[in-house]
């Protein structure tokens, strides 16, 4: 019984083979035969894809040109705005009683200014008759220039006071959405007395220009130029549906993820609400395009050590071929010279060295 089991198992397996249930690897039943295509004539259009983010063309960060608390906020995330609009409102008491100080020292000042004029317009008078000496005149003109120029301190300091006081409003600097508040009512806030200082209020917008910003590396760069319409790609959806063109290369290099490139802004046209700040977007550009040109598949070029080669076959004999390689896109490359129409060419490199021969096509 030990030895009759293994001799059905045996006798079951030959018959399984010889009705064609098991199928033993190709490899193992004959030499795999080489795939083969043909050089077509077609159109060939080289596209670069690039990536990059979208982002507004006008974006400015609100800051308060005073400092002072937060005392309303008018808006919220998402508000389309006209230029003009209240944004924020700082609290304006201590600036209400510097303008009441201001005021006053203007009216003492005016009260001043309206007594050294009458000693001033006397001393004249008596000055022409010579009934008092230069000196009592000279000092009685002199309190009466100083308590104008008094009166003209206060008025310039009542002036900066209203200025400040109108700077208390926050108003949108032009059409817009708001994109974030940054601040609580309540909050101190301070003044921007410069580009990069004070307290970001808000994020503001206009969305209806948007760019898209990318970082090109230095050889697809060398490929674009200003004005150059490029298709926006969807991961759902084909190409071609939204367009952009090239407003901007920047003229000088950059290091980005270790990668030397090029900024390249790209102005989206019709935008139809699909396209929102801080997106990523793929894009391709055409950079090329011929027509009935011989084609074939990318794949069936080889790359070697003294340039591009293609092997052909010419019945039971395999050439391999040097080829000038024109524009290429997803699947098949241009073939300037080496190879004809119609020449079947191999899509795999075959395993012994074939026989290189010229070609005058």
């Amino acid at each position: 019984m030990k030895f009759l089991i293994p001799v059905a198992c045996v006798a079951a397996l030959a018959a399984a083979w010889f009705s064609g249930w098991i199928v033993l690897p190709e490899s193992d039943k004959r030499e795999d035969e080489p795939t083969t295509t043909t050089a077509t004539r077609d159109a060939v259009e080289a596209k670069l894809m690039l990536s990059g983010e979208v982002t507004p063309a006008f974006q400015v960060e609100v800051r308060p040109e005073v400092g002072g608390k937060v005392k309303k906020i008018h808006v919220v995330p998402g508000q389309h705005l006209a230029g003009g609009d209240l944004l924020v409102t700082i609290d304006d008491t201590d600036l209400l009683n510097e303008k009441a100080s201001a005021e006053t020292e203007i009216a003492g000042a005016r009260i001043q200014v309206g007594k050294t004029r009458g000693n001033y317009d006397r001393a004249s008078s008596l000055f022409k008759e010579k009934l008092i000496s230069r000196e009592v005149f000279a000092n009685l003109e002199a309190d009466f220039r100083i308590s104008e120029n008094m009166l003209e301190k206060a008025e310039r300091k009542l002036q900066t006071v209203n200025d400040r006081l109108s700077k208390t409003r926050v108003l949108a600097p032009a059409d817009g959405t708001i994109l974030d508040v940054n601040v609580n009512e309540g909050q101190v806030v301070v003044g921007a007395a410069s580009v990069n200082s004070g307290t970001i209020l808000l994020l503001f917008a206009d969305l209806t220009r948007l760019l898209i910003n990318a970082h090109v590396n230095q050889l697809d760069a060398a490929r674009l130029s200003v004005g150059q319409e490029m298709a926006i790609r969807f991961a759902d959806e084909d190409a071609g549906n939204l367009k952009a063109r090239i407003e901007f290369i920047a003229p000088v290099a950059t290091v980005k993820n270790n990668i030397k490139g090029f900024e390249v802004q790209a102005l989206i046209g019709e935008n139809e609400g699909r396209l929102k700040p801080g997106m990523s977007v793929s894009m391709d550009v055409p950079v090329g395009r011929a027509d009935q040109v011989v084609t074939v598949p990318i794949s069936a070029v080889f790359k070697e050590k003294d340039g591009k080669v293609v092997y052909v076959r010419k019945g039971g004999e395999i050439e391999r071929r040097k080829v000038a390689v024109g524009l290429t896109d997803m699947s098949r490359a241009e073939i300037k010279s080496g190879l004809d129409e119609g020449e079947e060419i191999l899509l795999v490199e075959p395993p012994a060295a074939p026989l290189e021969k010229s070609h005058s096509g």
